[in-house]
């Protein structure tokens, strides 16, 4: 699943290739992915990008024009765990991909250009809305702060996890309403950065909240960093290359040569470092049942 680092070099590869340039069409192709009717598709029609942006793990895509009534217009992309985004240089040929495959919807612009909107496997979770206000997308109006914004500061975090008791840390980080952008992966990232244990309280003495803040602000500034300028095809191979133990597991850590474990819950896992972060204890699968949903 794309999350904060990944949407952010998304933001930059797309504003770089759409700012200042106009939409022949939105397609949507999975009728499904669409969850709003008013305004139509149609309404990009002739207008122009002004901007690109995130909110947590939204992509915001703005524009103006004619149809908007000179009024901004929002093309709200949530990827989910199985989308993306792939640009294409020429024009897709008409009537191709409707209905089939893993293509949930393509914007091309006046030229001929523009990316298709995919999602694979045969869960569907992919989210396209067009709104006139981003808060008008329940995700995004549920959205806590933003991690990287300036006023997350520590005492900021500090109240958060005050607030969240005796909830287990991995829950709370994964947990969009509380903060946003940060999912399975980079959560275990954090976590192992800080040294912590998963099941670690919230509610955690001072200078443990320092360490957290250290760890969440190294580690997502250094993701954002690796990613700045990477284009979309190859973002995927630049995120599961600078991973230390999400998605390792059963490889040695890179800080103490210690086997990466993992627990299983639902249907995600979580990787972490018993050496690093759990006294060398490794953890039982039936602690998880205690998460945070």
């Amino acid at each position: 699943m794309p999350e904060l680092p990944e949407v952010q070099a998304l933001v930059a590869d797309l504003g770089s290739r759409l700012i200042g340039r106009r939409i022949a069409r939105v397609d949507v192709t999975a009728f499904s992915a669409l969850k709003t009717y008013d305004p139509p598709t149609t309404a990009f029609t002739g207008a122009k990008f002004t901007e690109v942006t995130r909110h947590g793990k939204f992509l915001d895509l703005m524009a103006l024009g004619a149809a908007t009534e000179d009024k901004p217009l929002h093309l709200i992309i949530h990827l989910a765990r199985a989308g993306w985004i792939r640009w294409r240089e020429n024009s897709p040929t008409p009537g191709a991909g409707r209905g089939k495959g893993p293509l949930a919807a393509r914007l091309v612009l006046d030229d001929g250009s523009g990316f298709d909107i995919t999602e694979a496997g045969t869960k569907k979770s992919l989210a396209v809305y067009v709104v006139r206000d981003p808060q008008d997308v329940p995700g995004i109006a549920r959205l806590g702060p933003d991690p990287l914004e300036p006023k997350f500061t520590l005492d900021a975090l500090a109240g958060i996890l005050k607030r969240a008791g005796r909830s287990q840390i991995k829950g709370v980080l994964r947990n969009q309403g509380t903060i946003a952008g940060i999912g399975n992966a980079y959560s275990d990232e954090i976590l192992h950065v800080a040294k912590m244990s998963p099941f670690k309280a919230a509610d955690m003495p001072p200078d443990d909240v320092s360490t957290l803040y250290d760890a969440m602000q190294s580690t997502l500034r250094d993701a954002v960093a690796r990613a700045d300028g990477v284009a979309a095809s190859e973002l995927k191979a630049e995120k599961k290359s600078g991973l230390r133990v999400h998605g390792r597991n059963g490889l040695p850590c890179p800080v103490c040569g210690d086997t990466v474990r993992q627990v299983i819950f639902s249907d995600s896992t979580f990787q972490y470092c018993p050496t690093c972060q759990t006294g060398g204890k490794p953890l039982a699968d039936r602690v998880l049942s205690r998460l945070l949903k």
